[in-house]
């Protein structure tokens, strides 16, 4: 059973922080924050630089659950604590944002124009973990680069096998199945991926919600038969790489759809402000990303 007062504040007007980037893409979340490769060694380094990042932004006086309504973490960063609580405790007592977790451990190598996800062998301990911390939900994510049926559906179908494990436990699973703004038929792709979680949300059973993570579309408002679907509890938009302005404005262009920003988020971010400083560019993204959420063209 989901918590009643989570799920009315998810269902809410604002927008998802993701604060999940995990080995592969840390690198260039560090690099973009002002930090280069050569100034830490090894993953352990690494670790505690992002991680350091992303307490800067979750203490931030503009990160509330005013306008970021939930917040996907990472693991090493659900296991973390801020104030003296678990920082999922964090979050939700204290700023008033629903806490996430990424539960995905990679992808796997591109077969059928996709990529899986990597099998996650400790997902059943690891989903009792984060139910008694007090998360409300968990995100994975699959790639799509090519309009390929047969790959497409395969990415739905592990997706959404994932899912109904992760629902078992309480938890509200959010499926990201991922076109790569790249792809050299992204339209294609995005029509074929439309009709892939139709049929499978059309298959899961009643009181079975899920949310969606997608790209932002080519087509605006492509995706918004999915926003009224029985079976959807939101449908969110990664910003894919997107600079924030574009993101924004192909995120305004999208009704019902709000933003679930990584990279756009903290791009105007660097390890070398002031507090002030930070906290004027931070509060400047959360107005841009949360007005493109809630108000649409």
């Amino acid at each position: 059973m989901f918590d009643s007062e989570m799920a009315a504040r998810v269902s809410g007007q604002g927008f998802f922080a993701a604060l999940d980037q995990s080995g592969g893409s840390t690198p260039g979340a560090l690099r973009l924050y002002g930090i280069p490769d050569d100034a830490y060694h090894g993953e352990a380094e690494m670790f505690a630089l992002i991680h350091e990042m992303r307490m800067r932004v979750m203490t931030a006086p503009a990160f509330t659950g005013s306008k970021v309504v939930g917040a996907i973490l990472f693991e090493r960063t659900m296991d973390a604590t801020a104030a003296g609580k678990p920082i999922p405790s964090y979050l939700w007592q204290d700023r008033g944002v629903v806490p996430f977790l990424k539960v995905d451990k990679g992808l796997a190598v591109e077969a059928n124009g996709v990529r899986l996800m990597k099998p996650i062998s400790d997902l059943e301990p690891l989903l009792v973990r984060a139910a008694a911390l007090g998360v409300f939900g968990t995100k994975m994510r699959s790639v799509i680069t090519l309009p390929d049926r047969d790959g497409i559906a395969s990415v739905v179908r592990q997706q959404f096998d994932i899912a109904l494990q992760i629902a078992s436990h309480g938890l509200m699973p959010i499926v990201e199945p991922e076109i790569l703004i790249g792809s050299p038929d992204k339209r294609r792709a995005e029509a074929i991926l439309l009709e892939e979680l139709t049929t499978a949300l059309d298959a899961i059973p009643a009181g079975t919600p899920v949310m969606l993570k997608l790209t932002l579309p080519d087509v605006p408002d492509l995706f918004a038969p999915l926003t009224v679907h029985p079976r959807v509890a939101r449908v969110l938009a990664l910003s894919g790489g997107y600079s924030r302005a574009e993101a924004c404005r192909r995120l305004a262009a999208n009704h019902g759809v709000i933003a679930s920003f990584s990279r756009a988020l903290i791009e105007d971010l660097t390890a070398s402000m002031s507090d002030a400083e930070f906290d004027a560019a931070l509060t400047k993204a959360i107005d841009e990303i949360y007005t493109a959420s809630v108000e649409k063209a």
